[in-house]
């Protein structure tokens, strides 16, 4: 037969897989998912779990199975030896994935590759057993532990039969053309294995998927992947954005087409999300399904996500209008959760049996918009808190309002506005500020808010720009009626800095919360119940005649025990605590350690616990989490059972408590969302990459517990108290009385003695 009648046989044999394609698409008229034939996304893991092991290596494909849906794919990018052995790597230079630039200091080649230099090294340059007995793995993502590196490399074998039954393999060959080129064929190493046990191959160039298609079977679905929009696709020369123009022409050859996330959902030059395009949609018409590519839990994408990595993968399947048919990611861990977790809740209600888990914010949803403003609490309460916070600051001039800080610097621009009234208060904090209680409220309404994160290691992270100057900051009383005006479940006042505030500045904070929430009746009713939260025994110790209110004693310093001495000593005074994450988590090098008893030893006295404060960004967690906040929570209210997390993202914590995988005691669960056990990263790591350990932090100190009482509210020396004033000026008009009757005086006499 000529290359003609190959051809045409070729054509008539993908219409006929066209025809059959198009028959079993249609979507099962009872599923909830918006793929092409109505069944659930998959994951798939790329070069396994690369977002925690070195990509490709053994740690990260054995690490799969125990944390992920039972059917994630195994993705692998298949390189190819100088004598024609295929192993997985995705880079076609392994300098940056590797150690052989220090194997083989000699072995740096430049290639063209597709029309452009590329200088590394090459597998092509050497043997397979050179590769793999001297040349070991490194993990090339900079944010990702280096604790594994050192792994051999794993040839398609390997990875194909690592488990049994074997698990679904994806083959991406990304560089037929220059493989070709120094007369190495990805096909014929393909047919050497008659395609056994590949279930997906993929590749950018449109030569090689239809050099296979004819030959992979039904079996072995065929994938054209697209890169980026303005890169050539070297059988057609033309761009892959042109090529996107006609996905009838990819049916031919291809059952589905793999592309950049942006594709579908793009962000513009701000990271904010643009509306989606129709391509999912365009491609499932015509029978072609669609998978993304580019999710990793430590690569945010757009500032719509707010750092919840599950926010942007239940964007791509559970939109309402469309979802891709599975997610190429980093972190299968993660993918997993939201395709079995968190798709389709979004009207779900929280568990209301037994006793549950609160979601207190911190300064309102400051992780999405300045902290204390309007726009923080609304944002609140739209994302399912429980319990709206206000930390209560007071101005000069008496009023009581919300501020995380009594130092503003922090929480607006009032350095730039105000950098003559920076002041050092050794009290309160040892750094220079701009204190609340040194301007009025007139000028604090003037401050613009600002939107940081409160970690420095956050720098490069940046909370949603768009809104860090906007909103209001709101008194304390503007609080108290927005939380009655929203009917949310609860709230609570911290207060700290008290007997400095009534011995040096003469502002009575305790009265001014007092007096507030009379005012607002919370004192009267129990269907909106109030906390009050502070560092000082003597401030709780004031609302102890308020049965209806809870206390929270706030433990600010890292700890490592609690001994029934000091739970004894704060069970006079509170109700629950307030702790530091790390007073829970103990860690070494970012990996945990172990969790303290802390959480346990309260509970045995009936102290509630309040962990604060969790955050979204990756670089707050330990590695165990796996850069998702949502095990983090998992392991704090599921695993330690604490009473409250306090959260700058409670729209996260709420998804996790409506979730059915949030209940460990379902045993039907495909994919429970497990609490982290400590140590089990550790394990496998290797120890002389870590930093050594730290000292453990003291326990909880009894006699440092109770304060003394509060001084009475006193004026500041300096200042002058309106009695003086009036004193002033009352010696003032006699003065000036005196002196006109002394006038007068000389005036009469003057008369009398002129005869006048």
């Amino acid at each position: 037969m000529d290359d003609r009648g190959i051809q045409k046989m070729v054509k008539y044999l993908v219409l006929a897989f066209l025809l059959v394609d198009l028959i079993t698409a249609q979507r099962p008229p009872e599923s909830p998912w918006l793929t092409l034939k109505g069944q659930r996304p998959v994951a798939i893991a790329r070069g396994g779990f690369s977002g925690l092991f070195p990509e490709s290596s053994r740690f990260a494909y054995e690490f799969v199975p125990p944390f992920s849906l039972h059917d994630t794919i195994y993705f692998c990018d298949l390189q190819l030896t100088k004598d024609g052995v295929g192993f997985c790597q995705t880079e076609l230079r392994l300098d940056n994935s590797t150690n052989i630039a220090l194997i083989f200091p000699q072995g740096r080649k430049t290639y063209n590759v597709n029309g452009k230099d590329v200088q590394g090294w090459f597998a092509i340059d050497y043997l397979a057993d050179e590769l793999l007995f001297n040349v070991t793995l490194v993990q090339n993502v900079l944010s990702r532990p280096f604790a594994f590196d050192g792994q051999p490399i794993l040839l398609l074998e390997d990875v194909s039969g690592m488990t049994k039954p074997p698990p679904q393999l994806w083959l991406n060959v990304q560089y037929d053309l220059f493989y070709h080129q120094h007369r190495i064929s990805p096909a014929l190493f393909l047919q050497d294995l008659r395609f056994a046990g590949i279930n997906y191959i993929s590749s950018p160039e449109i030569g090689f998927l239809k050099s296979i298609v004819a030959k992979a079977g039904r079996r072995t679905k065929l994938v054209f992947r697209f890169l980026e929009p303005e890169a050539i696709e070297p059988t057609t020369n033309q761009t892959y954005g042109e090529i996107l123009k006609n996905l009838g022409a990819v049916k031919l050859f291809a059952s589905g087409i793999l592309v950049p996330k942006t594709y579908i959902w793009p962000v513009n030059k701000d990271l904010y999300l643009l509306p989606p395009t129709t391509l999912v949609t365009d491609a499932h018409k015509l029978g072609l399904e669609v998978y993304a590519s580019g999710f990793a839990n430590d690569m945010p994408g757009s500032y719509n996500y707010s750092y919840d990595p599950s926010a942007e993968y239940l964007q791509f399947i559970d939109n309402g209008q469309f979802s891709v048919d599975g997610v190429l990611t980093d972190f299968p861990s993660t993918a997993s959760e939201a395709i079995a977790c968190l798709a389709h809740n979004k009207n779900a209600s929280k568990p209301h049996k037994g006793k549950r888990t609160l979601i207190i914010t911190h300064d309102g949803a400051s992780g999405d918009y300045p902290g204390c403003t309007d726009l923080a609490y609304e944002k609140a309460v739209t994302d399912g808190a429980d319990i709206i916070d206000c930390s209560v600051q007071m101005s000069k001039d008496g009023v009581a309002f919300c501020m995380g800080s009594v130092d503003l610097s922090g929480d607006s621009n009032a350095v730039a506005v105000f950098m003559s009234k920076s002041s050092n208060v050794p009290e309160i904090q040892q750094k220079n500020g701009v204190f609340s209680f040194d301007l009025t409220w007139a000028e604090i309404q003037t401050l613009k808010p600002q939107l940081n994160s409160p970690l420095s290691q956050l720098a490069a992270l940046p909370r949603n720009p768009a809104f860090k100057d906007k909103g209001k900051f709101l008194t304390l009383v503007e609080f108290l009626d927005f939380a009655k005006a929203k009917a949310v479940t609860g709230i609570k006042v911290n207060i700290q800095n008290a007997a400095y505030l009534a011995s040096k500045k003469g502002l009575d904070i305790v009265g001014a919360v007092t007096t507030a929430l009379s005012n607002a009746t919370f004192d009267k009713q129990l269907t909106q119940p109030v906390m009050i939260q502070s560092d000082d025994t003597s401030v709780l110790a004031k609302f102890k005649d308020f049965p209806s209110y809870q206390r929270v004693y706030t433990i600010d310093q890292f700890i490592s025990d609690a001994p029934k001495s000091s739970v004894d000593e704060i069970k006079k005074y509170a109700d629950a605590v307030d702790v530091r994450r790390a007073s829970i988590f103990q860690s070494t090098g970012s990996f945990l350690t172990n969790f303290t008893k802390v959480v346990e030893e309260m509970h045995a006295v009936n102290v509630s616990v309040h962990v604060s404060t969790l955050y979204n960004e990756y670089t707050t967690q330990p590695f165990d989490v796996m850069a998702d906040p949502i095990v983090e929570l998992a392991t704090l209210i599921e695993g330690l059972k604490v009473d409250a997390v306090v959260t700058e993202y409670p729209a996260t914590a709420n998804a996790y408590l409506r979730s059915p995988c949030a209940d460990q005691s379902i045993t039907t669960l495909e994919y429970p969302i497990a609490p982290v056990e400590p140590g089990g990263l550790l394990e496998i790591a290797t120890r002389e990459d870590l930093p050594p350990s730290a000292p453990p932090a003291p326990a909880l100190d009894a006699a440092k517990i109770v304060d003394p009482p509060l001084p009475p509210v006193t004026k500041a020396a300096s200042s002058s108290t309106p009695s003086s004033d009036n004193k002033k000026n009352a010696s003032s008009e006699k003065s000036t009385i005196s002196l006109s009757l002394l006038l007068l005086a000389v005036l009469i006499l003057s008369s009398v003695l002129t005869g006048h």
